[in-house]
Parts: C-alpha cells; sequence; structure tokens
C-alpha cells in the first residue's frame, strides 16, 4: 500500500512539474497564435517525440526528457528550437523578419503565465481554512554541546538579527545566509535577553552527507506547523517572500565574496522534484504553496538578459527597437547555442550533484543523536 501511495506522489509531483512548464509555453504560444505568427510545434518535455498531433497546422508532442518544454515558433527563435528538437528541419520554410516588439511579446508571455499561475495560487491558498501559515521566528530554541554554535557562546533565547552583515528576521532566512556564508568565521548579532545586542563569530560546519551548512542550533518550536515558503495568509506576502527568495540568491551569486558558496547551494531538477515530493507528503495546501514559490521562481529566472531564455530574446529585440538596428542573426546564433550548450552542461552538473546526493542522504543511517542536530540549523 505504501508503494501505492509513493507512486500516486510522485505521479502528483509529475504533473505539478508539467504545469508549470506547460503554463509556461503556453504563454508563448497563445500570443504567438495571437499576433499571426507561425506556430510549429508545441511540446511538453524535451528530446525524443512520445506522442504527437497535429491541428490546424500546430503538431502538439509529449516529448521523453520532462525536464522543460518549448513552443516552436521559427520567426522568433529558430537555432534554440532546432537544438531543443535534436536538429534542423531542411524543408522548414525561410525565416521572416518579425517586428521586434512582437518578439518582446511573445517572449514576456511566458514569465507573465507563470506569474498569472502564481497569483491564482496564492490566492487558492489565502482562501484554504485548511493551509497552514507561520514564519518562524530567527531565536534559538537550544544549542547542542559541541557544535560551532556553542562554541561561539550563542545560548537559548537568542534571537539572531544578523548574518554576516545580513539582516535576518525568520529561521529560513538565517539558515539561507548560513548556507552563503560558505563556512567561514561569520559575524553573528543576536539580541539577548537582559543583554541587548550582542556580536560572535560562528564558522558554519559542513555535513558530510547532505553538504549542507550547520551551526548546530535547533530552533524554538514551530508552533504554526507551516512550511518555510508558507509566511503568510496574505496573497502579496506570499509572492513577495517568492521573490525575495530568488533574489536573495541571484545576489548571492553576482557578490564576489558569495559566489562560490551560493553556487554550491544551488540545486536542480531533482531536488525540486524532491522538493514537491516533501511538499506533497505533507499536505496538499503545502504542495500547492511549493508550485507558487516555482512559478515565481521559473518566471525571474527566465526573464534574465541571457541569450536561449527569454529576457536574452528581450535584450535582443530591445536592442533592435532602441538602435534601430538588430545584431546580425549570425551572431545571436552563436550566442543562443552557445549559452545553450552552457545551461545543459549545468543541468547535468546538477543533476549528478542532486543524485549524488540524494543517495547519500537515502543510504546513510544516522545515530539518534546526530538525526536531533540535524534537524536543526
Amino acid at each position: 500500500m505504501e508503494t501505492l501511495t509513493t507512486i500516486l506522489y510522485i505521479c502528483a509531483c509529475v504533473l505539478l512539474f508539467s504545469l508549470a512548464i506547460a503554463i509556461h509555453e503556453f504563454g508563448h504560444f497563445i500570443v504567438a497564435l495571437k499576433l499571426g505568427l507561425r506556430v510549429e510545434a508545441f511540446s511538453i518535455g524535451f528530446g525524443p517525440v512520445l506522442w504527437k498531433k497535429t491541428v490546424n497546422g500546430v503538431e502538439y508532442r509529449l516529448s521523453a526528457i520532462p525536464l522543460g518544454g518549448y513552443v516552436s515558433i521559427p520567426d522568433v527563435d529558430p537555432e534554440g528550437t532546432k537544438a531543443l528538437e535534436g536538429g534542423e528541419n531542411a524543408s522548414a520554410p525561410a525565416k521572416v523578419r518579425i517586428p521586434a516588439w512582437k518578439e518582446v511579446l511573445v517572449a514576456v508571455a511566458g514569465p507573465l503565465m507563470n506569474i498569472v499561475l502564481a497569483v491564482v495560487l496564492a490566492v487558492v491558498l489565502a482562501l484554504a481554512p485548511g493551509a497552514k501559515f507561520g514564519e518562524l521566528p530567527s531565536t534559538i530554541g537550544s544549542v547542542p554541546e559541541g557544535g560551532p554554535a556553542a562554541a561561539a557562546g550563542l545560548m537559548a533565547g537568542d534571537t539572531v538579527l544578523s548574518v554576516g552583515g545580513r539582516p535576518v528576521s525568520t529561521w529560513v532566512e538565517m539558515q539561507t545566509e548560513v548556507q552563503i556564508s560558505g563556512g567561514r568565521p561569520t559575524e553573528f548579532v543576536v539580541s539577548r535577553p537582559g543583554e541587548g545586542e550582542v556580536s560572535l563569530t560562528v564558522t558554519p560546519v559542513r555535513d558530510e552527507v547532505s553538504g549542507a551548512l550547520f551551526i548546530m542550533a535547533l530552533s524554538v518550536t514551530n508552533s504554526t506547523g507551516a512550511a518555510g515558503w508558507m509566511p503568510s495568509r496574505n496573497p502579496i506576502r506570499q509572492l513577495a517572500w517568492d521573490a525575495g527568495s530568488i533574489f536573495r540568491v541571484l545576489k548571492g551569486l553576482a557578490t564576489p565574496g558569495e559566489a562560490k558558496a551560493t553556487a554550491g547551494a544551488l540545486g536542480g531538477p531533482i531536488m525540486i522534484a524532491e522538493g514537491i515530493y516533501a511538499s506533497m507528503r505533507r499536505s496538499a495546501w503545502d504542495g500547492l504553496g511549493f508550485l507558487r514559490f516555482l512559478n515565481v521562481n521559473l518566471a525571474v529566472l527566465n526573464l534574465l538578459p541571457i541569450p536561449v531564455l527569454d529576457g536574452g530574446l528581450i535584450l535582443f529585440a530591445m536592442i533592435a527597437l532602441i538602435f534601430r538596428r538588430r545584431m546580425p542573426d549570425k551572431v545571436v546564433g552563436v550566442l543562443s547555442m552557445g549559452f545553450m550548450y552552457l545551461l545543459i552542461a549545468l543541468m547535468c552538473t546538477l543533476i549528478l550533484k542532486d543524485s549524488w546526493r540524494s543517495w547519500r542522504l537515502h543510504t546513510y543511517k544516522p545515530d539518534a543523536g546526530a538525526a536531533e542536530v540535524e534537524d536543526g540549523q
């Protein structure tokens, strides 16, 4: 029975992840059709085609690798589509130069649909009586002996105000800053009852199994039972939390002293799948909350001005609108293919990294004391 339940949860995770991808590609698809552009194919997944059906000149596909998807709009991005499909189509009609403003609208439509879905989910969650909300404060409940927190002098009852100069107010924010610290000695400013603000230096340690950094301190009891991505019943605060989380990661990647540690903490499709699975096992509402969080992340990441992403297409189109001349197709093609190969390499690296981490986590058998400590931070 447990096996059947696990399979059902896995199917639900695949459906949720596919929904986030499908709604993004649907945005490109519907706007392209409304603008009268040629649309050759709409695919969920990429790689070998498992199923296809042509309706009104558009070939709908279900492809073998369920880690993405695409819409084939030859007049907007033929190079990227050919690569995703696995080769060039010699019989395809020549590219028609369309107005740059149409390219912008098509590119923006994908991330916009992710935001629309995120807003709908945030409102649904706000109206759901069974959904649990609340943020765990950055207050330390207990400090096990022998860990970095105890060595630095952190005490139960301390409320962490900042980590490495970055203000924090919740346990999740504190955890994020600990990971970005990279294991370096890091200043913790805490509010201690009866003493006011106290500054301490803590050196996080890396767990050999999960690869995560810990200071070995436990939080106060989570009385709300809410997951970290369910901060408030207010839909605006939900979406603000999602956006703030991804922007903090991007800022870490762009900050020289934090880039290496931030990159090391990144996860790929497997970590996302595990996140969806764990949230669904907690409750259906937590699963929808994670899907909301995922959609905001997809929208922001796709708007980055990187060739082959939507933001790259917007960048090239805006250059054409501002300077009244386009970048040469050959330059755009080389940049797009180059960054596509880089992104594929990055994805493969993250998949291998996540697989190794997942295998270690599922084969490691901690003792009771270690398990208790790893439940904290």
